[in-house]
């Protein structure tokens, strides 16, 4: 197990990566994959050291980006380098590491202070990438266990293809994007791995399963539809991001974990996870190369609960967000809009076979629709359709069809259910017939679910297994979190470093062996906040 101060800091995204530490600057920038450190600037790194640690000596890793200016390490206000010169970058970006030895006298029980400073009074800087310190018989292992940290938490978008059973012919499909970072434990390493093998359902109810190239370059798998019809799936690698950002980090899900050891349930980390084809996840599993497996099912809004008392369905039709028709009669006021509507107004399409298309807030289950019939005009009514879902608004699957359906009498009323189901944010009502005009024409359409509430924002997000390689599985659950927070909040010294600092960051999520540790790194960061 890695020990517990092991203390790292990852500038290279945002926000930074950090374990065991608090960040402040002074005289510094904030770029976004490292952080400038001018003449007279410095980092200080607050950690944590257990009561019970004994090393005697640390190894301390500086990763910089090109040539940078002479460097100041001090530890708890004893110097371990003093102007240290690193040697010339081949290149203005060139990427390099510097090893430095740190005696374990240096190092205090309870909290440390680690200041990185810029020695150079001719006015050269440091682009400090990333920092780390530790133990000095755990350093490879650590370093190690962060290079397959960062593996698994990258981004991989495939570009896929599907073969139906017995089919010649390879059809493109949907792409699929890949996000797990797992836990935030360095002492696990290989939950930080890539994944080898994975297998997920959507709410649509379609199955993959496939294995990767060992260099995830790709994939092959099988795929079953939610008709049961089976198939091949394959996949091409096409771009990776080594960490979300922009649009893609909007969509990684974030949840704080826990695990079941005989009874008892104790933090495990975080977890990261983007899982997307185009339908909202269901359910997931994976193992890694190492021998280790997850397996969690998620809550969905179709999912959260088992109903409301009765089964009582509810009317959902004021979730539409947006509606988009192939026509509609502006001119007289006869819009698809009118249809969300109460009053007895009408949509008129001058086509006998029009389409409209709404679009739900979020994704939602409907179990039945209803059709109102217009003012006037039996022939305009529509005879024959399709109710179709679709989580993206370009693939759709069919849940109802009706054929020669007839209205009795104007402003009626028709309720048809859903033999077929799933949790989708776009339904397209497809007409493709009316009763023998070149006009449709509808007063109403209203959509329901079956009574199903939405689960309680303190319930937990989802439920399943972890198995560690070689170890017994144990209860997996989690809970929703908001993303990371970007950027630095404002702050001030408590005297030691003597000037005014800003924190750039802070996270002891790996530090606390004792509530006596997270009190006083906990009380330290309260006060940055504070001020």
């Amino acid at each position: 197990m890695a020990p517990a101060f092991a203390v790292f800091a990852d500038f290279g995204s945002r926000p930074a990566g950090l374990s065991n530490a608090v960040v402040r600057h002074h005289r510094c920038a904030v770029a976004s994959s490292y952080v400038v450190v001018t003449a007279g600037g410095h980092l200080a790194v607050d950690f944590v050291v257990p009561d019970h640690e004994d090393t005697a000596e640390a190894v301390l890793r500086l990763e910089t980006l090109g040539t940078t200016a002479p460097v100041d390490v001090v530890l708890n206000g004893e110097t371990v380098a003093k102007e240290f010169r690193l040697p010339e970058a081949d290149t203005p970006d060139a990427l390099c590491e510097y090893v430095l030895s740190v005696p374990g006298t240096a190092l205090l029980p309870g909290v440390n202070v680690l200041h990185i400073r810029n020695a150079d009074g001719g006015g050269g800087v440091l682009r400090l990438r990333s920092l780390a310190l530790d133990p000095v018989e755990a350093a490879e292992r650590t370093r190690r266990a962060r290079a397959a940290r960062g593996g698994g938490a990258s981004v991989r978008t495939y570009a896929t293809e599907r073969r139906p059973l017995g089919a010649p012919v390879w059809q493109p499909g949907p792409p699929l994007l890949v996000h797990l970072d797992q836990g935030e434990s360095l002492a696990d390493p290989a939950g930080q791995e890539p994944p080898t093998r994975l297998a997920w359902r959507g709410t649509d109810g379609i199955e993959s399963s496939v294995a990767f190239r060992t260099d995830l370059s790709g994939f092959h798998g099988h795929v079953r539809g939610a008709d049961g019809s089976l198939g091949e799936v394959r996949g091409t690698l096409t771009e990776q991001q080594p960490r979300p950002d922009g649009p893609v980090a909007a969509r990684v899900r974030h949840f704080v974990t826990e695990e079941d050891h005989n009874g008892v349930w104790r933090p495990a980390g975080r977890l990261g996870l983007l899982l997307d084809d185009g339908a909202p996840l269901e359910r997931v599993t994976w193992s890694g190369r190492s021998g280790g497996a997850t397996s969690l099912s998620l809550v969905t809004e179709a999912t959260g609960s088992a109903g409301a008392a009765g089964g009582e369905r509810r009317d959902i039709t004021d979730r539409v967000r947006e509606l988009q028709a192939s026509d509609e009669f502006t001119a007289a006021g006869e819009v698809a809009a009118n249809l969300l509507g109460t009053a007895r107004t009408k949509w008129l399409a001058q086509e006998s076979d029009p389409e409209v298309i709404f679009v739900f807030g979020a994704p939602v289950r409907v179990s039945s629709y209803s059709l109102t019939s217009a003012n006037d005009f039996t022939e305009r009514d529509p005879s024959d359709w399709t109710l179709e879902g679709s989580h993206d608004g370009r693939t759709w699957m069919t849940l109802d069809i009706r054929q020669d359906e007839h209205f009795r009498r104007r402003f009626e009323t028709k309720e048809y259910c859903l033999a077929t189901t799933g949790a989708f944010q776009h339904y397209r009502l497809n007409i493709s017939d009316n009763c023998g005009d070149h006009l449709t024409q509808l007063s109403a359409v209203r959509f329901f679910d079956g009574g199903e509430a939405a689960p309680a924002p303190e319930t937990f997000a989802f439920i399943g297994y972890r198995q560690a390689p070689g170890a017994e599985p144990v209860g997996y659950r989690g809970t929703n979190v908001p993303a990371p927070a970007a950027g630095a909040a404002p702050g001030r010294t408590d005297g030691q470093g003597g000037e005014d600092e800003e924190l750039l960051a802070g996270d002891f999520s790996e530090t606390a062996q004792s509530l006596q540790e997270a009190a006083q790194l906990l009380e330290r960061l309260t006060r940055y906040l504070r001020h």
